[in-house]
């Protein structure tokens, strides 16, 4: 295998990397629930997608979220669609949020991500005890909400880096891209 092979494959694992993640915490559906910390859980592809989202949309596709949503389901035995609607939901927030954005800054980001989290849940929930009459512990819920909007700081800069490492090219191409154009405006 040639070494230009090497590298464009080395860069499509690169590209679609975060989809694969977002495919193994659907099926996996981890949580800390075997270290016996009872409220400690976080929603790992609410944090994924609503960051893709709002920073690299061009990696991750809604068709990719809603299957993602479809196979959630299937793992957790939930409607078949409830997760698909959720997902979309929280891209759809963060598709906004990126529009009315100026200045990226990742407490905005963060309290955004809060609110949307409440929202995607509320809906999520509100559709499975309505129709569907699942029980819910509301305490397991908060804690999962608290601690989903706290890893979305760490996740955020773990994500950052991960992008600026293995995309440095066309992140510092980027970077002077952006530079020279705010020279043409002045």
């Amino acid at each position: 295998m040639s070494l230009k092979s090497r590298k464009i494959i080395l860069n499509k694992l690169l590209i679609y990397f975060p989809i694969l993640i977002l495919f193994i915490s659907v099926f996996s559906e981890f949580d800390f629930n075997y270290l016996n910390y009872k409220y400690f859980s976080f929603n790992f592809p609410f944090i994924l997608i609503f960051y893709l989202s709002l920073k690299r949309v061009e990696f991750l596709g809604y068709g990719y979220i809603f299957i993602a949503g479809l196979f959630n389901d299937t793992v957790l035995g939930f409607p078949i669609g409830i997760s698909s609607l959720t997902y979309l939901i929280i891209c759809g927030f963060a598709a906004y949020l990126k529009n009315i954005t100026l200045r990226p800054n990742l407490f905005k980001d963060g309290v955004y991500f809060l609110v949307t989290i409440l929202v995607a849940n509320s809906v999520n929930y509100f559709l499975l005890v309505l129709f569907f009459s699942i029980e819910l512990n509301y305490y397991e819920l908060s804690g999962n909400i608290f601690f989903t909007f706290l890893m979305y700081y760490i996740f955020a800069h773990i994500l950052d880096f991960y992008y600026k490492l293995a995309f440095r090219k066309k992140w510092l191409m980027i970077e002077e891209g952006t530079i020279q154009d705010l020279k043409k405006i002045r």
